[in-house]
């Protein structure tokens, strides 16, 4: 299914998550005037989330867990439960919904929700497959939403400043941009035990979208055991690289790559890798020219800088000019070679201080204003990272073509661009 198949897709199948007929408009609202929120998703990431955006109404809660559901009833006890995500998104006294999912049902979840005029904030990463990234993207543009996704390290300082410094030519144009992290998801094999599904749990709306499997623990939330499995998520490249390689997204203006290719351990078919290295190759773009960029986890790392030792940095992100080198992570950041950059003077901030991850959301949703992680913005920003993760499953170079969204020369991509998915819960 290439890009124009897809945006062809306006109505849903009446078993699928999507409605009929066409997009609902959100109705506008005061800025003094408080958001009813849905909340799909309670535990783990969800609480952080209900705490981001408790300022406003908490209208409904809604998981597929009953000690979850309970638990946050007990907070918010005039909310609506619900164990249906769909449900709660066809209430229509909701204006918007934060979506805490495991990572396969971010992407249907915020599609039904934007269609039906809601405001989204979702999880990162903002999709399980590239064709979702990218039709969480057309959708938002069409559907004229606040959305956001839950990357809160893109609203600090530090990242600010990075970008302002990368854009000011401080280390005079960029060729290369290495990123790193430390975790890993680690290996794993099928479960062969069938235990019981415990009573609290709603097996079947957990599943969603993802192939049928039996009942078992070792999917579900906790530890980051699920973060592993391919039916369900990407691995440390589809969760930390939301949040790393946001930063030379962001700095570099990068969009679509051209191409990407990628190594790591022998492929399983069931679960993501312990260490891969990816690079994407991006074309020159406004007057800047190509550029590199390179993920590595699972202990892997870029060549060393003079001076500097990466193995004490867990997570970095290392931008390579013909001028010097800046490297920083969350809350650092560094001009190198040091001797270089003694007297240097940053440039004066441009980019505003944020109102704070969630409040940008909040204040968009009543004013209409445009968040910085829009999903225009981070469906590009998941759609590249995820094809790292496709060009491994295929081992072999991918040529990209943006516009088609194919891989031109490996037509057995496909099946790992765009999902098959169960039956009811299907994206049409």
């Amino acid at each position: 299914m290439n890009r124009r198949d897809f945006l062809k897709s306006s109505g849903i199948l009446a078993t699928g998550v999507w409605i009929s007929g066409s997009t609902v408009q959100a109705a506008p609202k005061s800025p003094n005037e408080k958001l009813n929120i849905g909340i799909i998703g309670v535990n783990h990431r969800g609480k952080a989330n209900i705490n981001g955006v408790k300022s406003e109404n908490i209208v409904a809660l809604c998981d597929v867990d009953d000690r979850y559901l309970e638990e946050a009833k007990q907070r918010f006890p005039k909310a609506k439960v619900f164990n249906d995500w769909r449900k709660l998104n066809e209430d229509k006294t909701i204006d918007a919904v934060v979506v805490s999912t495991t990572d396969h049902t971010h992407a249907p979840a915020s599609l039904m929700a934007m269609q039906l005029g809601k405001h989204v904030y979702c999880e990162k990463p903002l999709a399980h497959n590239v064709y979702e990234a990218r039709l969480m993207g057309e959708t938002y543009r069409k559907c004229k939403v606040a959305t956001q996704m839950g990357t809160q390290i893109h609203a600090s300082d530090n990242f600010r400043r990075v970008v302002e410094l990368i854009q000011a030519k401080a280390i005079g144009d960029v060729k290369e941009a290495h990123v790193w992290c430390g975790r890993t998801s680690g290996p794993g094999k099928r479960p062969k035990e069938r235990p019981p599904v415990p009573s609290y749990l709603k097996w079947d709306l957990w599943l969603g979208p993802a192939p049928f499997r039996p009942y078992h623990p070792s999917y579900l939330p906790g530890n980051l055991t699920w973060n592993r499995w391919w039916d369900f998520a990407n691995g440390t490249l589809g969760d930390m690289g939301s949040h790393l390689i946001d930063l030379p997204f962001w700095a570099l203006n990068l969009r679509y790559p051209t191409s990407v290719e990628a190594q790591g351990p022998p492929v399983d078919p069931d679960v993501n890798p312990a260490w891969m290295i990816v690079r994407w190759h991006h074309p020159e773009r406004e007057g800047r020219p190509p550029v590199e960029v390179v993920w590595y986890h699972g202990g892997k790392r870029p060549e060393n800088p003079p001076g500097v030792d990466l193995g004490k940095w867990f997570n970095g992100i290392l931008f390579v000019g013909n001028k010097g080198m800046l490297l920083a992570d969350y809350g650092r950041r560094i001009l190198l070679p040091k001797e270089k950059f003694a007297d240097f003077k940053p440039p004066e901030p441009t980019i505003p201080k944020s109102l704070g991850h969630y409040q940008e959301w909040i204040h968009a949703c009543k004013t209409g204003a445009k968040t910085l992680c829009n999903f225009d913005y981070s469906g590009a920003l998941i759609e590249h990272n995820l094809l790292g993760n496709v060009a491994y499953r295929c081992g072999q170079k991918l040529e990209w073509d943006a516009d088609k969204l194919k891989a031109t020369n490996c037509p057995e991509a496909d099946r790992f661009i765009h999902r098959t998915y169960r039956k009811g819960w299907e994206l049409t």
